[in-house]
């Protein structure tokens, strides 16, 4: 268990630890000359029963705040000091706030310095520490008077934290392993160390983590866990490792250790905003704050999402956006300081990390947080999908949870999983209706046309769907036979372009001609004069053949049968495969045609969305089903 101090300045937390440790947690020279902390300090006591605590030791001083900040996320019970002289101090009463908002919920209170005061004193403090707790979390929490110096009630402390210590505490179950580095420093035939608090999950001598934010790739070399050697760590730990692969320099209190598949850094957090009760007016949108969230420290701006101000003590949907990228997942809980960081303002606990940019308060997406807030994992899951009409990311939606491996993910049974996207089988016919619906309403506006292509209807019925999504929902469709495929057009079982009878006629007469010219196709001029028709009329007969997708004009007057644009198309997969890549002069050499006819081909694929230009080179369109490609 990990227990983090709290309390005004000189109210002798540092002097409690040591006496409940034997460890003296100022380490540096300075906090010996002056006599008060500066920097974190750490401190274990290790029971004979294999109980083991982990003191976090934080500042007084109101300007160390943010360094007290950093030691007091991720604790598991905060050890309120307050000194039977003095009493209730500020800092009392704001380190108390941290601790509150930062959502710790078991708590014990040492008075100190008993032996400077009479019995009244002391019981006059107990009455002032159960007011301040009493419309907190924290009321009720066990008071022990205690005297570093003399040694009275010290033991009854220590019993005290260890029994709470060897409580069953339940912690979710399938997360991946993530440290927040609180110090980073280098040990002499050790190399670079960091140290922090583990907030889930395990890791293991030999594991490969992510520090960051950012991209860097370590290895775990060696493990303290609670000031002691191990070969693992795990939730609810000190621990120290040392890592190879980073420099000192590369690694910073704030940054974060974590398994590969949950990293992420984001600069936009949905949160669950709580305005301390004590805040004199209310909070609006646009506030500057600081950002405590794990260990690090970062400006942001406050979007209120749910409502225009917030009412001290009150609680609401919001939205953080920040200066800098930090790593933050679902349900981290962290702390908000005014722009000046002179006192502290608001709780937060971590909702979506992955917030959106647009569509911020609507009422879709209101709903969507409120998914979010559920506290059971699997019916959040749900309540995720259920509020999710386009599906969800699974990858991404693991990776906000911490859960290492996407069959982790408690999935509905009625959910439908498509490549990474995981869908409500509701939502999914939906999207199916959907499509059928948009295509009558084309087929009524443009009755002419065979139908639209697969991108194009996209465009219309549903153009945020995900491209794997979208191209099950089209083949569940053909599969049933409610949707139907003429060539690369789309279209309605009961609906086809007709051609009128002179030009059924007439088309029986260019087809095969069409067909006989190969990679060359008689033009519109020259098909006219071998069929006696006007060269209008050719040129109705074709673009009504084209709405049937059975052929295809490359350029004005020149059109292309479907089965030798298929085999054009063909040869230009096979370019692809080249060094040289797909470009005019592998193509024109692959087709044996002319430079100019190459480049009116390779325009033609890049028009109706078979290929993409870059630079000179064509590519092949991930997400096309033209012409045979990506079946």
């Amino acid at each position: 268990m990990i227990i983090g101090t709290a309390g005004h300045i000189d109210h002798g937390k540092t002097t409690l630890v040591r006496a409940l440790t034997g460890v003296d947690t100022d380490r540096l020279p300075e906090e010996k000359r002056r006599g008060i902390s500066i920097e974190l300090g750490y401190a274990y006591l290790h029971a004979p029963d294999g109980v083991s605590l982990g003191f976090v030791d934080v500042p007084g001083h109101e300007r160390l705040l943010h360094t007290m900040l950093a030691g007091a996320t991720g604790i598991d019970h905060a050890l309120l000091v307050v000194a039977a002289d003095d009493g209730v101090m500020p800092q009392t009463r704001e380190h108390l706030a941290v601790v509150a908002l930062l959502g710790v919920r078991d708590a014990t209170v040492a008075i100190t310095k008993v032996d400077r005061v009479d019995a009244a004193r002391i019981a006059e403090v107990r009455a002032e520490v159960e007011s301040l707790l009493a419309p907190t979390p924290l009321a009720g929490a066990p008071m022990l008077a205690v005297s570093a110096t003399t040694g009275d009630g010290i033991d009854a402390l220590r019993a005290r934290l260890l029994d709470v210590a060897r409580e069953e505490r339940a912690r979710e179950d399938g997360l991946a392993f993530r440290l927040a580095i609180d110090r980073a420093f280098t040990l002499a035939g050790v190399g670079t160390v960091v140290t922090g608090t583990v907030f889930s999950g395990t890791v293991r001598i030999g594991d490969e983590l992510r520090l960051g934010p950012g991209e860097h790739t370590v290895r775990v070399r060696g493990i303290h866990a609670q000031n002691q050697q191990a070969e693992t760590a795990h939730a609810g730990q000190r621990c120290a490792l040392a890592l190879a692969g980073v420099t000192k320099d590369e690694a910073h209190r704030g940054d974060w250790v974590c398994t590969p598949a949950i990293a992420l850094a984001t600069d936009r957090i949905d949160v669950l905003l709580t305005l301390w009760p004590d805040e004199a007016k209310p909070l609006r949108s646009g506030f500057i704050v600081h950002a405590h969230l794990g260990a690090s420290d970062v400006m942001a701006s406050v979007a209120l999402l749910d409502r225009d101000a917030l009412a001290p003590g009150e609680t609401a949907l919001a939205q953080l956006v920040l200066r800098e990228k930090v790593g933050a997942w679902h349900g981290d809980r962290g702390v908000l300081r005014d722009a000046s960081a002179t006192r502290t303002v608001a709780g937060v606990r971590v909702l979506d990390p992955f917030a959106p940019v647009r569509y911020r308060r609507t009422p879709e997406r209101l709903r969507t947080l409120a998914a979010w807030a559920i506290d059971d994992r699997a019916p959040r899951v749900a309540a995720l999908l259920h509020n999710a009409p386009l599906g969800v990311d699974v990858a991404q939606l693991a990776r906000a949870l911490s859960l290492a491996d996407e069959a982790a993910l408690p999935l509905p049974d009625d959910a439908v999983r498509i490549v990474h996207t995981a869908i409500a089988q509701e939502h999914l016919a939906a999207l199916e209706t959907q499509i059928t619906e948009r295509l009558a309403e084309f087929h009524r506006t443009a009755p002419d046309e065979v139908g639209p292509d697969a991108r194009r209807l996209k465009r219309l019925a549903a153009p945020r769907t995900d491209d794997a999504l979208w191209r099950h929902a089209l083949d569940a469709l053909v599969a049933r036979g409610a949707l139907m495929r003429s060539g690369t057009w789309l279209h309605l079982p009961d609906h086809a372009a007709r051609l009128n009878e002179v030009e059924q006629k007439l088309a029986q007469k260019l087809l095969p001609k069409l067909a006989d010219g190969g990679f060359d196709p008689p033009w519109v001029r020259d098909l006219a004069k071998d069929s006696g028709a006007s060269e209008a009329m050719v040129r109705q007969t074709l673009a009504s053949l084209a709405r049937r997708g059975e052929t295809f004009q490359v350029v004005k007057d020149l059109y292309y049968p479907l089965a030798t644009v298929e085999r054009l198309a063909a040869l230009a997969h096979d370019c692809l495969a080249q060094p040289e890549g797909l470009q005019a002069a592998s193509f024109r050499d692959a087709t044996g045609l002319g430079r100019k006819r190459a480049i009116q081909l390779l325009e033609f694929f890049d028009r109706v969305g078979y290929t993409r230009r870059v630079k000179d080179t064509h590519l092949l369109r991930p997400d096309t089903s033209l012409f045979g490609a990506n079946p």
